[in-house]
């Protein structure tokens, strides 16, 4: 059983790896292993409707993230904020990830509730994140949840920056925020760990699954 950490950060080190590092030490304390992929180090071909054909190809880096995803017990996901968005790669994996993560109506998610967590790291400060940051970056966690995957939390890291205009490492000098990210790794494995034995989830997620598929139901009628 295991838990696969996709990494959308360019640098290394760079914050989002690191805060991505203190969640599977948080995992790890609990007996779950991690599988961490950094995306930069991925040759993905970029989406286009052919990827939604039977017989698509597969690069050999994309069947090495359908393959541990569909293996895994649950996802975390670690990408910095540029533009009000995430890189590129991310979200072209996202949409690479449509042709097995949905049927083939394109209309039901195949992920079965698998849960995922969201680490973001960003220059902005604090407020930032509630005033316009949460909603431009909706976009991941509703594609995700479209797929079948049941959202258990999201952290965002603010002023991940040494200087006004600078950017680098500065996460590694923040014990207090890798500390709760370590807690949240270690809430997120008993998750997981739940829903790679028995498929279940707890009673506030699983709700909250039954209702949004119920309204997913009714769309698919609709539209």
């Amino acid at each position: 059983m295991h838990v696969l950490v996709l990494v959308a950060g360019t640098n290394q080190p760079s914050n989002s790896e690191t805060l991505a590092d203190a969640f599977m030490t948080g995992m790890e304390a609990e007996g779950l292993a991690a599988q961490k992929l950094r995306l930069a180090d991925l040759t993905i071909a970029h989406f286009s409707l052919k990827h939604y054909e039977p017989d698509a190809p597969e690069e050999p880096d994309f069947i090495r993230v359908r393959e541990a995803l569909q293996g895994a017990a649950g996802l975390v996901i670690a990408s910095p904020v540029w533009n009000f968005g995430v890189p590129a790669h991310l979200k072209n994996l996202i949409d690479r990830c449509g042709g097995f993560a949905l049927d083939r109506a394109q209309s039901r998610g195949t992920l079965n509730g698998l849960p995922f967590y969201l680490l973001f790291t960003g220059g902005a400060p604090g407020p930032a994140w509630k005033a316009t940051l949460k909603s431009s970056l909706s976009g991941l966690p509703r594609a995700m949840q479209y797929f079948g995957a049941t959202h258990a939390g999201t952290h965002f890291e603010p002023r991940c920056t040494p200087g006004r205009g600078r950017f680098g490492l500065v996460l590694h000098e923040r014990p207090e925020s890798l500390n709760h990210v370590q807690e949240e790794g270690k809430r997120f494995a008993c998750i997981a760990r739940a829903f790679g034995e028995n498929g279940s989830l707890p009673p506030k997620l699983a709700t909250a699954n039954t209702l949004r598929g119920f309204l997913q139901k009714i769309l698919g009628k609709l539209f």
